[in-house]
């Protein structure tokens, strides 16, 4: 596995602070190669003072099943010193909570991990308030796969990326039944485990289908009302205020992220409806089927790119309600962002860059598009897909 350096970078910091590490993120983005990776890098220097616990494993959680024993097994173990605590899986046991706020105070630098459907945003702000960073791990933008895919002795197209994502584990698998089955299962996995189960969901069709329509419109703008209006035009009982609390839950579980539109008329976010993004274009790519709704997917993708790249992001709408995807800011630079498929031709050449023509010249326009032709203008610069992907920064 590739070493996932974006990520480490920011925590080596932390190293031996006495705050909790919590590793978080969507399941199977690969935070449990994370926090190994990390343990490698201590190791070099504290091996004999290091502890390591996957709590997914039935005799570690078998031996160790509560706070009270975790503390006790501890103290046990640990050697003179600093020593660093590395809990997978931690949620497995009981009172996971209070064993790490008992174990910090007591010269433990800890990190931990945890699947979502029991260590989410909420819980910890709650438990560790003041005590903990965290860090959200996300899956492979392209630059990750072309590494590790080169280590599998394997290619992945652009193309590729749009359709099935950056799910780590899928590009393992030698063909497409194989990659399909595994993506369906996690995305099952997600729903039912991280969601139904976890909030005891008892109208799980409902759910289902929000689900599936909400993931279904990634790049989209969306509020609860055009879903429940959704709902009843296929004759569906629904309300309002338990979409809203449908759309919290994939939030929390991190399926799904959602912007606000800013306007530029009344100078606020219209908090009323939001675009919204999948943490990983395969979850619209499962639902869709061919043909592969490629033009939201790939506005996905440049989504989840520049939210690796480090950039603040919002829906910017003009004065007469015109809308630009992105309206990006990262120090003191700005961006306008447009994403289409193609603007070979005239209409979607005129559509595209007349979105920015009201547009003030001191803030650069950016149009990136799948194009191998420079489209660039005087005001507007225009970047090919495969060039953008492969960039750390505008």
């Amino acid at each position: 596995m590739i070493k996932r350096e974006h990520y480490l970078k920011k925590i080596r910091g932390f190293y031996d602070s006495d705050l909790i590490k919590i590793i978080t993120g969507i399941r199977r983005s690969g935070k449990s190669i994370i926090l190994n990776q990390i343990m490698d890098e201590i190791k070099e220097k504290h091996d004999k003072n290091v502890i390591y616990l996957n709590f997914e494993d039935y005799g570690t959680k078998s031996k160790i099943p509560n706070a009270e024993a975790l503390i006790d097994y501890i103290k046990a173990n640990k050697k003179p010193g600093m020593n660093y605590l590395f809990f997978d899986e931690i949620q497995e046991i009981n009172d996971w909570a209070l064993a790490c706020k008992t174990l910090r105070l007591d010269n433990n630098s800890l990190f931990i991990t945890g699947s979502n459907s029991k260590l989410l945003a909420k819980e910890y702000i709650t438990e560790f308030s003041g005590r903990y960073v965290s860090f959200r791990v996300r899956p492979f933008v392209y630059k990750e796969i072309l590494e590790y895919t080169k280590e599998l002795g394997k290619e992945c197209s652009v193309t590729d990326y749009i359709i099935w994502g950056g799910f780590p584990k899928r590009f393992e698998f030698s063909d497409d039944v194989e990659r399909d089955t595994y993506l369906t299962d996690l995305n099952d996995s997600i729903i039912k485990n991280d969601l139904i189960v976890r909030y005891k969901i008892k109208n799980t069709e409902l759910f289902q289908q929000v689900t599936n329509f909400v993931l279904q419109s990634n790049s989209r703008i969306i509020s609860s009302n055009s879903i429940n209006a959704y709902l009843k035009n296929e004759k569906i009982d629904s309300s309002v205020h338990t979409i809203i609390s449908y759309l919290s839950y994939l939030e929390e579980s991190y399926a799904i992220e959602r912007i606000k539109p800013f306007s530029q008329k009344t100078k606020t976010e219209l908090s009323y409806r939001s675009k919204v993004y999948d943490a990983d274009v395969s979850f619209n790519s499962i639902r869709s089927g061919s043909p592969y709704d490629l033009t939201h997917n790939l506005e996905n993708i440049i989504y989840n790119e520049l939210i690796y790249m480090g950039y603040t992001i919002s829906v910017f709408n003009d004065k007469d309600g015109g809308e630009i995807d992105f309206f990006i800011t990262k120090g003191n630079k700005s961006y306008y962002v447009q994403v289409a498929y193609s603007v070979a031709e005239k209409k979607a050449y005129n559509r595209e860059f007349e979105a920015f023509n009201k547009l003030d010249n001191s803030i650069q326009k950016i149009l990136i598009t799948m194009d191998d032709v420079d489209f660039s203008t005087s005001t507007v610069r225009h970047i090919s897909v495969k060039d953008f992907l492969l960039m750390d920064e505008l």
